[in-house]
């Protein structure tokens, strides 16, 4: 092989026979010196992270994607069966690094079907909110254990073997709770109903993990039975935070029709400016269900349903034997008028101060004729 020089005005070439082997250690040894220099001269004053740059004379270095600190490790990732379907993905059982986990997968559709921009602005609300999520520690709020934005490279685990993340794929990992949603919960015991002191510490739960979230600026907007879960003690946690956000300083940024009829408040069903309040509102109807075991506005359509909340101001009937401290705490929650709800804080004050050791007043003393509606109420 020919030798070429500079002078040839091609390409230069070595022969291997003329390498000096012994000198390649000296030469790497050079390279990290010089990188390690490199790198201490271009840390900015201001404490931003240092790009890396490659010393003169050698190759360029790749920057290496910054891992976000919820991101989970894919390789420690094992999903397993479907337990639960969804609008926009699947509910998995799983195990991440030993530990029993809930894995939900979101799936945006086809990227063909969707323009770059569109599948950045999505990523970037999905790492938004997760970003938000994972410094939620709270009794009465589902574990965030992480989440990954899927990636060809990404390989998850599955009962049928390893299989590529697809890039429209996003997964979130939180705890595992066994005892299913609180909806499925109060399904159950439709008949036989509750005792008193279950329906109090299931509604006190829910009120102290909303009461934690609105103290941190944040508002869930889909407040329902169907997104509560019970963990093995019957502890409600709060869950699915698909549409939860940051609280805006300006209510008029949170505006349009964000939840599910039959819970959402009337200013949002209205397409009005709202706040955290609506979540209040959504509580107010979620403690009536937990109360009764039953829907509320079983028969009414979507559309009968949005327009008797708003203009008729339809709410669920509070059966006689309800406890009037129980049913106050139900009428102040959805009222009409935001304003005059309770924050959640105060919600919380009102409920511990209910007292469950004779059964709450489970018949009101101003009935003389007592009310057997739910006397037959036990204990699961």
């Amino acid at each position: 092989m020919k030798e070429a020089t500079e002078g040839d005005g091609g390409p230069s070439y070595v022969r291997a026979d003329k390498i000096d082997l012994k000198s390649i250690d000296e030469q790497l040894e050079r390279f990290n010196r010089a990188v390690t220099l490199d790198k201490s001269r271009s840390i900015p004053a201001s404490g931003a992270a240092a790009v890396d740059v490659a010393p003169k004379g050698f190759p360029p270095i790749l920057p290496k994607r910054e891992k976000k600190e919820w991101e989970v490790d894919a390789a420690k990732l094992t999903i397993k069966s479907v337990i639960a379907r969804g609008t926009f993905g699947t509910v998995h059982r799983g195990i991440y690094d030993g530990h029993d986990v809930a894995v939900k997968l979101l799936d945006w559709g086809e990227e063909s079907h969707r323009t770059e921009a569109e599948i950045a602005s999505l990523r970037s609300a999905f790492a938004q909110e997760v970003a938000v999520w994972h410094k939620l520690d709270h009794p009465n709020v589902t574990k965030f254990v992480g989440a990954t934005m899927g990636s060809t490279d990404q390989l998850i685990q599955t009962d049928n073997g390893p299989i590529n993340m697809p890039k429209n794929v996003c997964c979130v990992v939180v705890e595992y709770l066994p005892g299913g949603t609180l909806k499925s919960y109060l399904i159950k015991n439709r008949r036989r109903k509750l005792a008193f002191k279950v329906v109090h510490q299931l509604a006190l739960d829910l009120a102290r993990g909303l009461s934690y979230l609105h103290s941190q600026k944040i508002v869930h907007r889909d407040v329902k039975t169907e997104n509560m879960l019970l963990d093995k003690s019957r502890t409600v946690k709060i869950a699915d935070f698909g549409v939860a956000r940051v609280e805006a300083s300006n209510p008029n940024d949170m505006t349009g029709e964000t939840g599910t009829l039959g819970y959402m408040a009337p200013e949002v069903l209205n397409g009005n400016p709202y706040n955290r309040k609506c979540d209040v509102y959504s509580f107010g109807i979620c403690l009536w269900e937990i109360y009764c075991c039953d829907m509320p506005y079983p028969n009414l359509s979507f559309s009968e349903m949005t327009s008797a909340v708003v203009r008729q101001n339809l709410r669920p009937d509070i059966p006689r034997c309800c406890p009037s401290s129980l049913a106050n705490v139900m009428k102040r929650c959805w009222d009409a008028n935001p304003d005059k709800r309770p924050g959640m804080d105060e919600v919380v004050t009102m409920l511990e101060a209910i007292d469950t050791s004779k059964g709450g007043g489970m018949i009101p003393v101003d009935q003389s004729q007592g009310c057997f509606c739910f006397q037959n109420r036990r204990g699961p």
